[in-house]
């Protein structure tokens, strides 16, 4: 029976030991305590779950068996399949089908010696993550091996970048360490001591094969590879120094070269700026013409890694900019995969001892198709990297959407996938810009411009702006002045109406677009989802701000009071007041104080329908003064102001009331003259039965009689036109417009065209000057004709007044008994009479001469107003004209309506 000891796991495993190698305990300590941190040790899953190295394996083995053409139909289905996103698990699927393809009756080249098995260090480090690593000292035991360090292959591919990427050879055998070989001395480890294996498999390799052919493949291998990397003379008798190179020492160098990095003999011509082969080396024509073409991949590789090295050091590029270098490191990432496989294969045929002409060889003519996709995806990125030379931001996106509109699925997938990244940092602009107004661009990527030393007063019109240039491709004008809007809107609420409160539904269509990886999705599917986000939050948002604005600060309201007031609107306040101030605006204007004329306009409120209007409009409502030029009066500075602020300033702005005070001058200046030729007209009523008694007056009241008429007549029609055709048609617009209106903008625009509209045709832009002052001097002519009646009546009534009072004291004596008049009261009434009736022709001359000067002015208006391009002016000559009076006096009136139109298009 085995004593205790003899059944401990530390007994039983020395005797394996021993049993194994056919040595005594003293011979095997070695080997038992790397047994020993084999059973202790803690081994990742023996299968690494890489996609990609499966794939190129897979094509390996099809390259390996002569099928080059199924290795290049197998890289575009595998492309296919990557781009498409259908599968999740391709790589258990590719791993399926690359098991289901070995046969499990093929004899491997497996290891024969027993002495193997415990050649090899277990890696110290060994987790699920795949690495480079030589050989690691074994235990510190006094052995000849024990202070060995290791290989310079240790971190294998340092230069390129990829060390973290990880590699395994499939199949392969484990070589043995030289210092079990027999007659040799120790040598540093090969990369395959560095790549994980499963222990089964090694256990299996080990016992089942004989040592002959390790140590036959191994020394042959040594003389291989020695012989195979190395340049070699090309005839003794060559007297020109040139040297020819093996295919697999090309092979060495275009590996380096795909990474950037000149190789002994392949190197970069600056002066032809690409990669050739040293003239010194004579390679045969095939392969230096394959040579050249793989070297492409090295020059496209230099552009992109220029390209990003330069940018991504630069912070004025932008966020979209580093997105667009963060993609292009993503594809070389994926570029420096496939060499960190290439050089695993190199390195491992190496210490293998693989010869060139085994099929499973690297060679440059596999490499060309093992290249192929990557050199297309390489040649698409350079020619996105020379497109986007000096862009940033949007621009840069547009620029990177332009190569999506390409009809190859392949290319169009890759520049969707940058497109994606790129577009990013402005899907995040654009969500913090639309759902809560905040524009953090510190670089100015993004398409809407913020000037922060603009003023709230003006935040609507001049604080936000588009930036064109920054503008994507794939976002239309339209939908770029929405999010404009949108954000213009939010900060509006915020700032001028003081309103921090958002819509329930701006809330949930912001919760509806928080998820990062939105980008993608909204970019390649414009049509749908990115435009209807940008719709449903421009509309929730613009009719939110609407809404406060009618209800909160009674815009509509405002707009119609301007309508009422400064446009003459509400009919018997305006009588009114004008019937209060005649006293007062008759004055002199230096003699005018405000405080008196709005105690008159207060009164002029309190007693017309003006007040049922809304107190806050009313509380608005003031005169003004206007700058005094010597020889006014009240009537030529006085007019009425409205006051704004707040939110209403922003569609009311200081121009628009610049306008509207420059309309009410006009408007105010037309009603005038309407009202002194009503006063006029009464004049004559009433004096015309007081002097039918002077019938020396009858042709001079006649006269005044037919002049004043000719007066009203253009005046009446004067205001028809003003009042309908003006003002009550851009109105009623105005307010349509307004009724539809989706946005601020919309009611600004709309009452920007109001006023303009009403500004050209009342004769107050700079186009209408001449008519406006052929309008003025008529309107002159009218007062004129006031002064002259009014000394006309004023003569006649005081001796009207004269002669009444003589033949009273004619009366008066003769009821008393006495003479009525003496001879010397006679003579003197006669001869006052006389003098009286010698002024009359006088007065007639003055009339002749102010019809004369009026009928001048009137017939050069409606020669204007023939030869206006607006059709409503024209159309207002022939009802100035109706009867055709001025027409017969004036030859260029005599022309047709077409001859008119014909010799306006000339001028």
């Amino acid at each position: 029976m085995a004593s205790p000891d003899q059944k401990s796991p530390n007994v039983l495993l020395q005797n394996l030991c021993c049993r194994i190698l056919g040595k005594g305990e003293a011979d095997v300590a070695q080997q038992f305590q790397y047994a020993v941190r084999v059973i202790g040790s803690n081994f990742a899953p023996t299968v690494e779950r890489d996609e990609f190295l499966v794939a190129e394996k897979i094509k390996k083995e099809l390259v390996r068996q002569g099928r080059e053409e199924s290795a290049a139909v197998f890289s575009e289905l595998y492309r296919k399949l990557h781009s498409q996103g259908v599968l999740k698990n391709r790589w258990s699927i590719l791993y399926l089908l690359l098991s289901l393809s070995e046969d499990p009756r093929k004899q491997s080249n497996k290891v024969s010696n027993f002495a193997t098995l415990f050649a090899q260090a277990l890696p110290r480090d060994a987790h699920s993550t795949p690495y480079y690593y030589a050989r690691p000292q074994s235990l510190p035991l006094n052995y000849q091996d024990r202070n060995v360090q290791p290989g310079p292959n240790c971190g294998s591919m340092g230069s390129s970048g990829i060390s973290s990427l990880g590699m395994y050879v499939p199949n392969g055998p484990t070589p043995t360490p030289q210092s079990f070989l027999p007659g040799q001395s120790y040598q540093r480890p090969g990369v395959g001591d560095c790549l994980r294996q499963q222990l089964g498999a090694r256990l299996a390799w080990t016992l089942t094969a004989g040592q002959p052919t390790l140590q036959n493949a191994t020394s042959k291998g040594l003389s291989t590879t020695v012989s195979r990397n190395l340049p070699r003379s090309r005839r003794e008798g060559d007297i020109s120094g040139s040297v020819e190179v093996t295919e697999a020492y090309l092979v060495r160098d275009i590996l380096y070269v795909f990474q950037g990095i000149d190789g002994k003999t392949i190197k970069m011509s600056n002066s032809e700026n690409c990669y050739k082969v040293d003239g010194k080396v004579t390679p045969s024509k095939s392969l230096r013409d394959t040579t050249s073409r793989l070297a492409e991949l090295g020059w496209l590789h230099n552009k992109i890694r220029k390209y990003t090295d330069q940018r991504s050091m630069d912070r004025a590029f932008g966020l979209v900019g580093q997105s667009f270098c963060a993609a292009l490191n993503q594809e070389l990432k994926e570029y420096y995969r496939l060499l960190s496989v290439l050089h695993s294969q190199l390195q491992v045929e190496d210490d293998q001892g693989v010869n060139l002409g085994i099929e499973s060889s690297l060679t440059l003519r596999r490499l060309l198709v093992w290249t192929y996709d990557p050199k297309i995806r390489l040649k698409m990125l350079a020619a996105l990297v020379d497109h986007c030379q000096g862009r940033k931001g949007g621009e840069l996106a547009s620029a990177v959407h332009a190569y999506s509109k390409s009809g190859d699925p392949y290319g169009r997938s890759l520049v969707q996938h940058i497109l994606g990244l790129v577009s990013h940092p402005i899907l995040n602009f654009l969500y913090r810009w639309i759902y809560d107004g905040e524009l953090e661009d510190t670089y100015h990527e993004f398409f809407v411009a913020s000037d922060p030393t603009v003023k709230t007063d003006r935040l609507w019109h001049d604080k936000y702006t588009l930036r064109k240039s920054m503008i994507p491709s794939f976002i239309t004008m339209d939908h770029s002045r929405k999010v404009l809007l949108i954000g213009k809107s939010i900060n509006f609420l915020h700032q001028v109406c003081h309103d921090q409160s958002p819509s329930s539904k701006m809330i949930t269509v912001a919760k509806s677009a928080d998820s990062p990886k939105d980008a993608v999705e909204m970019f390649t599917d414009l049509e749908n989802a990115f435009q209807g986000k940008i719709d449903a939050a421009y509309f929730e948002t613009s009719k939110y701000l609407l809404d406060v604005l009618n209800k909160k600060y009674n815009l509509l309201e405002h707009m119609q009071a301007m309508r009422r007031y400064l446009l003459l609107g509400q009919g018997d306040f305006i009588r009114h007041l004008m019937d209060l101030l005649k006293p007062e605006l008759a004055k002199p204007a230096t003699t005018l104080y405000q405080h008196n004329l709005t105690g008159i306009l207060e009164l002029a409120v309190r007693a017309t329908n003006a007040q049922f209007d809304n107190p806050e409009i009313l509380k608005r409502l003031d005169v003004r003064l206007l700058e005094v030029s010597p020889g006014d009066t009240g009537w030529d500075v006085f007019s009425l102001d409205y006051h704004v602020d707040g939110p209403i300033a922003t569609v009311f702005t200081r121009e628009c009331m610049s306008h509207y005070l420059r309309v009410f001058n006009f408007l105010w200046r037309a009603k005038r003259m309407e009202y002194i030729l009503t006063d006029i007209w009464k004049g004559h009523m009433c004096n015309a039965k007081l002097l039918k008694n002077m019938p020396e007056l009858s042709g001079v009241l006649h006269q005044c009689h037919v002049l004043a008429s000719e007066m009203v007549h253009f005046i009446h029609q004067m205001q028809y036109y003003i009042t309908f055709e003006v003002l009550e048609c851009s109105w009623d617009e105005l307010w349509n417009k307004v009724q539809q209106a989706q946005d601020l903008d919309h009611i600004i625009a709309a009452h920007e065209v109001f006023l303009d509209t009403i500004i050209s045709r009342c004769l107050l832009d700079t186009d209408s000057r001449t008519l406006l002052n052929q309008l003025r001097a008529v309107f002159d002519q009218i007062l004129e004709f006031q002064n002259t009646q009014d000394s006309m009546y004023r003569a006649a009534l005081e001796e009207l007044q004269l002669r009444l009072q003589f033949e009273e004291r004619k009366k008066e004596r003769e009821h008393e008994g006495e003479w009525g008049v003496t001879a010397l009261e006679q003579e003197e009434e006669m001869k006052r009479i006389k003098e009286f009736q010698d002024s009359i022709p006088k007065m007639c001359s003055q009339l002749r001469l102010l019809t004369h000067f009026y009928q001048g002015i009137v017939q050069q208006f409606l020669v204007l107003l023939t030869t206006s391009s607006d059709e409503s002016l024209r159309f207002l000559s022939f009802r100035l004209d109706f009867n055709e009076h001025y027409k017969a006096r004036e030859p260029r009136l005599r022309m047709s309506l077409g001859t008119r139109g014909r010799h306006n298009s000339r001028i």
